[in-house]
């Protein structure tokens, strides 16, 4: 059962915890609030305003564990702070480890301050989480795909317009790079597990995996950069910077240019064209 006076001072004690800077948002001017306002914490858990003000107020439907998960995001709850929130809220907390994608809050909050060099955060089968806006400049907007398509190893087989992203010179070494990790995950998970899964599912479709897997390769990994091609600004040349969070197996991945060099004239020329796009279609960044 929801406890909703529990529910409701859980939220406002977090939400009145929590300042501005430590979410990725602006203090701004004439700020008397105690910590953030309700109005912030519904745009960074992708609700109304009146739906988080109600609970907060003890009111309103029973919140779904889809909508928990996201208030919890939102809020940048600790994994035992998260799992609180969705007793409170009468749901059983969703499993922790490598299936999960809750993001933690040291995670978050380095990603919160990168807004000049594209950036994401990615499960270890490359599902991506969370894309700052010049990451979806770079490469589109990854977190709209679902199902197996979510793992860029995945699509890497099986959409070719994805390859397209990346320079031709180096599709083989992808390939190798993706199948070699995908490899470590199924002995590490086990072959009951989704990324046991993904192999299937692309041994049984996909010739040229066929011929990748066959290899038995393991600890494949990439040179110093990674080559793009992008359809705006043409070739960028960025080094991939990897943070890892083992708790949840999930990575922050950070391009960044030789600073004067032309890819990182190109990386400035990208933000601007991203912020004008974004502008325009009312997207936001993450």
């Amino acid at each position: 059962m929801i406890d909703r006076p529990g529910l409701a001072e859980f939220l406002r004690r977090r939400r009145e915890s929590l300042q501005p800077e430590d979410v990725g948002l602006p203090r701004g001017q004439r700020r008397r609030t105690a910590g953030l306002r309700r109005e912030e914490v519904a745009t960074l858990c992708h609700i109304s305003t009146d739906y988080y003000s109600r609970l907060e107020r003890e009111r309103g439907p029973h919140p779904s564990e889809q909508m928990i998960a996201s208030i919890a995001q939102g809020l940048h709850l600790s994994l035992d702070e998260r799992d609180h929130l969705f007793r409170l809220a009468g749901h059983n907390p969703p499993p922790r480890g490598a299936a999960g994608e809750h993001v933690s809050p040291g995670l978050l909050r380095i990603f919160d301050r990168l807004a000049d060099t594209p950036a994401e955060i990615v499960t270890e089968l490359g599902e991506t989480l969370r894309q700052n806006a010049l990451g979806v400049a770079l490469c589109g907007d990854l977190t709209r795909y679902t199902g197996p398509a979510r793992s860029v190893g995945y699509r890497w087989f099986t959409d070719p317009e994805w390859r397209a992203l990346y320079h031709p010179d180096d599709h083989p070494l992808h390939a190798r790079v993706f199948a070699s990790g995908l490899r470590r995950i199924v002995t590490l998970r086990g072959p009951k597990s989704y990324a046991a899964h993904l192999q299937n599912l692309l041994l049984e479709s996909n010739e040229e995996f066929r011929e990748v897997w066959n290899s038995h390769e393991i600890g494949v990994t990439y040179q110093n950069v990674k080559r793009f091609v992008h359809p705006q600004v043409g070739d960028l040349e960025l080094a991939c910077q990897v943070l890892l969070d083992p708790e949840q197996s999930h990575s922050l991945l950070v391009y960044t240019a030789v600073p004067g060099s032309e890819s990182y004239e190109k990386l400035e020329l990208l933000a601007v064209i991203g912020s004008q796009y974004e502008t325009v279609s009312g997207r936001s960044s993450s």
